[in-house]
């Protein structure tokens, strides 16, 4: 690999997702990018982080990616729109990372989570990691809007114990407000999850306002009820984690003065999913 394609003075494993990291991956020539997201041996990470409770079973490595092709109102690392502002990572390096954690993890029942960003940006690259985790008897999950779930041949699928998909909300036009991009790529990679009985958890953002209306939430409990293969939806009240990542960036935050929902409009949303039978929290 080239000298400009290693990690150089950065540290691969972060405090937390919510550093704020630009610009580690702008020197690396196109014609590079393009041949290594091409075979998969290298990648572009924001950072790992470890000790993770809230990305998948257990306690989790988390390897989180840069890259995305939504513009989430809400979202908490903007930082990771951008490919290139990600550590350019050769997929050895980072199997080499998460080999360090690998007798923890299983003692602690967690596992390795690739999370985003919009991972299936760099899905071969991505699956190169899983498959290696994988292999070292580490349990894996995908966390991802689903969007380009269809870049996933169905033996890619089986390197993912889980999937992890978030669904933003229902209504098309609100969607399309909300993310910039059409819900329907999304819920088809749900029903091809599905097709193939693949274990998946359903993640939904509660936003007062925006992401909270009940017909809205109704609907996708009904989507996610008859999938037969979600075995627990988790929603996720609003934080305010990464506002001061908007300001650095010099990006115009609309949510501003959002406060997080009620713990009584949490356990609403929570019990309309339970009403269709599916486990909520």
């Amino acid at each position: 690999m080239p000298e400009h394609l290693t990690l150089k003075q950065v540290p691969l494993e972060a405090k937390s997702p919510f550093d704020l990291r630009v610009h580690l991956g702008e020197n690396v020539p196109d014609n590079d990018v393009r041949a290594a997201l091409a075979s998969g041996d290298m990648g572009f990470l924001h950072s790992f982080t470890t000790g993770s409770a809230v990305d998948g079973p257990g306690v989790r490595v988390v390897a989180w990616t840069t890259g995305c092709m939504w513009r989430c109102l809400y979202c908490h690392n903007p930082d990771t729109w951008n490919m290139r502002n990600g550590i350019p990572v050769s997929v050895e390096k980072a199997v080499e990372e998460l080999r360090k954690y690998r007798y923890g993890l299983k003692v602690m029942s967690g596992g390795f989570t690739v999370s985003g960003g919009e991972p299936l940006m760099q899905h071969k690259f991505v699956v190169k990691l899983l498959t290696a985790a994988q292999g070292m008897g580490i349990h894996t999950a995908l966390d991802t809007n689903g969007s380009w779930g269809y870049r996933l041949t169905d033996q890619d699928l089986q390197k993912i114990d889980l999937v992890m998909m978030s669904l933003k909300t229902w209504d098309p036009v609100r969607h399309r407000q909300l993310t910039g991009m059409d819900v329907g790529p999304s819920l088809d990679f749900a029903r091809h999850l599905a097709a193939r009985n693949r274990p998946m958890w359903l993640r939904f953002v509660l936003v007062p306002g925006l992401t909270d209306d009940p017909n809205d939430i109704a609907r996708i409990a009904g989507f996610a009820a008859g999938l037969g293969n979600v075995q627990r939806v988790e929603v996720l009240p609003i934080h305010q984690m990464g506002r001061f990542k908007w300001k650095e960036l010099g990006l115009n935050y609309k949510l501003q003065d959002v406060e997080p929902p009620s713990e009584d409009a949490v356990e609403s949303a929570c019990a309309q999913f339970r009403s269709v039978g599916l486990r909520a929290d």
